[in-house]
């Protein structure tokens, strides 16, 4: 188990370790809430508006993942010649 103390203006350290295991860097968020006693620190990704997905978007993504499952795929290069890159 490891301890930590709460210092000047409600500030914690969480341990190295433990950011490292859930992938945390400085500037994440977290989401803090209490639960019987406890606090519980969860792990929050913000996303902007901008950068959600369109149901549309949603639809094609959705097929290409089922097209990737299935084996339906083409090379890098290939796709670039398709496209004209």
């Amino acid at each position: 188990m490891l301890t930590a103390k709460i210092r000047n203006r409600r500030q914690l350290t969480i341990p190295k370790g433990i950011l490292e295991d859930l992938g945390l860097i400085e500037g994440d968020y977290v989401e803090i809430t209490r639960n019987k006693g406890r606090i519980v620190i969860k792990p929050k990704k913000v996303v902007d508006p901008d950068d959600v997905l369109t149901p549309e978007e949603e639809e094609i993504v959705a097929k290409g993942l089922e097209q990737l499952k299935s084996g339906e795929c083409i090379g890098w290069e290939d796709l670039k010649n398709e496209l004209g890159l």
